[in-house]
């Protein structure tokens, strides 16, 4: 039931991830159980204006996922382990929950259905997959390469560097974030950029539509896209609708890759409402 009231989230917490990684979430709201999977250089802090509007209508778990935030990390990295997070959040939603993802975390969360995780219903909002273009997939490879290439190096700027050019950032203003605030917050995150990577199979699969992992996906699925993004976003969004089994993609007018949580969160509410 819906209320008007603020809500507050619990104390942070923590699940236990089949390595044995901490991964730490917060819960609030009350009804049934709904899980935000943020994307590349965002942690819970990020998601939590977005959770807790939602968290108005549903129990909602807003999580850091694992090398961000106050959750662990547990060397070598692999997606699978990202699921297994998943699996231990959804356990303690009660053993089944939907799922919202936005941008590469709309890709993990993709992944998660395709697993068997008990999702019940599937949000992705903006899954930002390459055009299946040799050009675009070939950008894609580079990009893969290159952001683990320069973390390895302990080059963390000039990766974030990367990745925000690569979404089409001006220089200039890539150059004003550097010298902001909240620069050295990115910094902490910046080597799960190469995470999202491999969550978008940019090497393995040149940042395409991975539509054979797409095709196992059984829960219904909305697909979001925002009007005002590329006409490129908008036809990938419709490319994922169309693989998953029960897939529905829907263009929110006017708005681009970030949706204010007071327009997002009633087309949440429609779609988790239904039958």
């Amino acid at each position: 039931m819906a209320t008007n009231q603020t809500q507050h989230a619990s104390p942070l917490t923590q699940a236990m991830s089949a390595d044995g990684t901490l991964i730490a979430f917060e819960q609030m709201g009350a009804g049934q159980p709904l899980i935000l999977v943020g994307g590349a250089t965002c942690d819970a802090a990020r998601m939590r204006p977005t959770a807790e509007h939602l968290a108005r209508d549903f129990a909602v778990i807003n999580y850091d996922r694992r090398g961000r935030g106050d959750s662990g990390d547990t060397p070598p990295y692999a997606v699978e382990r990202e699921l297994e997070d998943l699996a231990a959040l959804i356990a303690r939603a009660g053993g089944t929950a939907s799922v919202y993802g936005h941008s590469s975390g709309a890709a993990l969360a993709l992944h998660a259905a395709a697993q068997g995780l008990p999702i019940d219903r599937l949000i992705l909002h903006e899954p930002p997959y390459s055009p299946d273009i040799e050009a675009h997939r070939r950008e894609a490879r580079e990009y893969g390469e290159l952001v683990e290439s320069l973390l390895s190096e302990s080059r963390r700027a000039d990766a974030l560097e990367l990745f925000f050019a690569l979404v089409g950032m001006p220089q200039e203003m890539i150059g004003q974030m550097r010298r902001g605030p909240g620069w050295p917050e990115l910094e902490a995150l910046a080597h799960t950029l190469a995470y999202d990577s491999r969550v978008m199979g940019d090497v393995s699969g040149g940042g395409a539509v991975p539509t054979d992992i797409a095709a196992r996906v059984t829960a219904p699925t909305l697909v979001l896209v925002g009007g005002a993004s590329p006409d490129w976003m908008i036809d990938v969004g419709r490319e994922v609708a169309d693989a998953v089994q029960d897939g529905n993609h829907r263009i929110l007018d006017g708005q681009e890759h970030v949706v204010p949580p007071e327009i997002l969160s009633p087309v949440l509410n429609e779609f988790l409402a239904g039958p």
